[in-house]
């Protein structure tokens, strides 16, 4: 039976670190700042907008948002990510995506000074990950790391299985375990005989997008299981990509859908503005 990852607390863990370096900052005459572009009325960027505001404020980050209607121009948004890029007060840039269809996010993304990405989305930065090499690292796999250190699990020579290969989630969460000397295999919606690759992890990431898609048989006994998931059952609930209830008797550590990878993301997003904000000046990692 698994002990569950309390992403809620471990993620004020992490917000209090946070909060400490930012007082540390501003003692050394630094306002850390982050400026979040929003384009358009998507309920959900919306949400996520605003839960993004709150942990700046809880944290002592000086958080801005700029609201720009759905018909901005790809132009226009260009134009203020330079002035964003040029602004010495400004530490953190973030794009919420999606953005309108008519406008193209990667343009959108290379346009920002991959110093203030912190997103980690830049192709900078994945560069970066992927040549060993310092720089910011995306919010969620990041995240995903510091939960499964908090088991206390060691990765190296373990396997490791990512399930799913985007450039958000799944790509940069096995270069970090790849990082810490783990046997990464990575699974994606045509990868033959799934059940078999993911009976084989000793640590399990599962970020596919898709309701209850690893079943509880196919985990390892003891696995960690870390369900980056989050979707809506036919009966509305959030539920995540691993099948919770069958899992949980297999695993010896997962994450519950929600409050488990979820928090982290935005703990993580407060932690790069951060560390944005040292690497610009020079300054030592915070943590």
């Amino acid at each position: 039976m698994a002990q569950i990852i309390d992403g809620k607390a471990i993620a004020a863990k992490v917000r209090q670190e946070v909060s400490q370096a930012v007082t540390s900052l501003r003692e050394r005459g630094i306002q850390v700042g982050l400026h979040v572009v929003l384009v358009g009325d998507d309920p959900a960027s919306h949400v996520y907008v605003r839960n993004k505001e709150r942990a700046s404020a809880e944290v002592g980050i000086r958080g801005i948002t700029h609201r720009l209607p759905a018909d901005t121009t790809e132009s226009d948004l260009l134009t203020l990510l330079a002035s964003l890029n040029r602004d010495p007060e400004v530490d953190g840039v973030l794009v919420q995506l999606p953005v309108p269809p008519h406008i193209d996010t990667n343009r959108v993304t290379d346009a920002q000074d991959p110093a203030r990405d912190v997103d980690g989305f830049h192709p900078v930065n994945l560069g970066m990950l992927v040549s060993d090499r310092p720089g910011l690292r995306a919010c969620t796999p990041a995240g995903c790391m510091r939960l499964i250190d908090e088991t206390g699990t060691d990765l190296k020579g373990k396997r490791a299985v990512v399930v799913g290969r985007s450039l958000i989630v799944g790509k940069p969460m096995a270069h970090l375990l790849l990082q810490r000397h783990a046997t990464v295999t990575i699974c994606h919606s045509r990868t033959q005989d799934l059940p078999t690759r993911i009976a084989e992890a000793d640590v399990l990431i599962a970020a596919i997008g898709r309701a209850n898609l690893v079943r509880g048989e196919w985990i390892k006994p003891g696995a960690v299981v870390i369900d980056v998931g989050m979707n809506r059952n036919d009966a509305g609930k959030l539920t995540g990509d691993v099948d919770y209830e069958g899992a949980f008797d297999r695993a010896s550590f997962i994450t519950p859908v929600p409050g488990g990878v979820g928090p982290m993301t935005i703990a993580y997003l407060m932690r790069n503005t951060v560390l944005a904000a040292c690497a610009r000046r020079g300054l030592p990692d915070p943590f």
